[in-house]
């Protein structure tokens, strides 16, 4: 399942208007449980409760036999806690003998809302569990995005209550952004570069830069990212994991590590509610036009082929940065020929939507690759922004875009 269309499907259902977080996670849970494509037999949502050291049963649902709902869980008496507090969320046997009688006895437990410390320990505020019978690596990543995209909800409705945005802050937060970013046009040897990026706010969650690589400048690195959600938060992380890359650039890190450490840092340093998408790749002064990649969770670029005048899509290597800390990044590779060009954007491009809700569609953007693959690619870049804007005049949803060109010259 696409990690971040998965994201955006619960972010949506969960900004809808409840009375409260637990109604939000309540909800949220139900429509997990009755979507038939998780096959779940049955849901709960357990609440830490501080003043006695245990999780009590706050809700639960399916085809389970029902739990006393005054039962609790001392947190003393379950290890798995403390798995969870590491790995957000885990697959486990059920050990508790008055939950085994109900039925259950495997189980994924996800943590969701703030993290708490009680006697030198974490925990989440509170976690959600599952019984399902395609309980797999697959199944735990993509509860550990709906976790963060409940986290992040729980998050902004506790910030709207609490305060309001300055705009003088919001000025300067652009300013600093905008001074990040690279100059859009660049030339490497024989490609031509060009990127460009629309915040849908003041400030945005997308980036991307050109990295030059080692003493002799043989390398270069070309990234392009998308963090989650809109707003200061977002374009935070995308500086922070900008100037991450930035540095890593200066140690000429090969790729499989830059990734793993870039995945640990996120996962470190922002809050549970934060992730980023990553496409990474590496030009040389190959003159088989080697160009080797990674894609953590972000759209697939288009890659088109001169000789073959076809399209063709670099596919995710790896999950997006943040929620799986031991994430492992593979690495793949094309070779550019004269009159090759890469096309990488974000999310932004293909999901804004027009006055119907009907988002951008992808064969547009191949088309429009494919006609204008004898410009330069600012007029590629520009082009495609252009029909994008226009179609999303009127329109239902509207997110950062970003695209970036890269075109080997003859």
């Amino acid at each position: 399942m696409d990690q971040k269309k998965l994201h955006k499907t619960i972010e949506s259902i969960a900004s809808q208007k409840f009375n409260s977080e637990e109604e939000m996670l309540k909800y949220v849970l139900e429509q997990i449980v009755n979507d038939k494509s998780f096959e779940i037999t049955g849901g709960r949502i357990w609440k830490l409760e501080p003043e006695t050291f245990s999780y009590k049963l706050l809700y639960q649902t399916g085809k389970m036999e029902a739990i006393d709902p005054r039962f609790k869980i001392k947190l003393k008496n379950y290890p798995e806690f403390d798995r969870i507090a590491s790995e957000r969320t885990i697959l486990a046997d059920e050990t508790l003998t008055e939950l085994k009688k109900k039925g259950i006895f495997r189980y994924s437990a996800t943590g969701v809302g703030s993290r708490i410390k009680l006697n030198g320990k974490i925990y989440y505020e509170y976690i959600l569990a599952l019984n399902s019978n395609s309980l797999d690596e697959e199944f735990r990543l993509n509860m550990s995005i709906i976790a963060t995209a409940l986290t992040s909800q729980i998050r902004q409705r506790r910030i709207l209550a609490s305060a309001s945005n300055l705009k003088a802050d919001l000025d300067k937060a652009r300013q600093l952004q905008k001074s990040i970013l690279p100059e859009h046009e660049y030339k490497f040897h024989n490609y031509d570069i060009f990127g460009l990026t629309d915040p849908a706010e003041i400030v945005g969650g997308d980036f991307f830069d050109y990295l030059e690589i080692g003493d002799d400048q043989d390398r270069l690195g070309i990234a392009v990212g998308d963090a989650a959600s809109k707003g200061v938060s977002a374009a935070a992380e995308a500086m922070y994991i900008s100037g991450a890359l930035r540095m890593a650039s200066n140690f000429e890190i090969k790729i499989t590590p830059l990734m793993k450490k870039m995945n640990q840092l996120v996962n470190k340093i922002f809050e549970d509610d934060k992730f980023s998408s990553l496409f990474y790749g590496e030009l040389s002064t190959d003159k088989n036009g080697l160009f080797l990649y990674t894609n953590a969770g972000h759209n697939p670029p288009l890659f088109y082929s001169s000789r073959k005048n076809k399209v063709e899509y670099l596919m995710v290597t790896g999950p997006v940065l943040g929620p799986v800390p031991h994430a492992k990044y593979q690495i793949e590779s094309i070779n550019f020929f004269p009159g090759d060009i890469l096309l990488m954007f974000s999310d932004g491009i293909v999901d804004s939507t027009n006055s119907k809700g009907e988002p951008f569609p992808e064969v547009r953007l191949i088309n429009l690759l494919k006609n204008n693959r004898n410009k330069t690619p600012k007029e590629i870049a520009l082009r495609i922004l252009d029909d994008v804007l226009r179609y999303n005049k009127n329109g239902t949803y509207s997110d950062d875009k970003t695209l970036v060109v890269i075109k080997r010259n003859e």
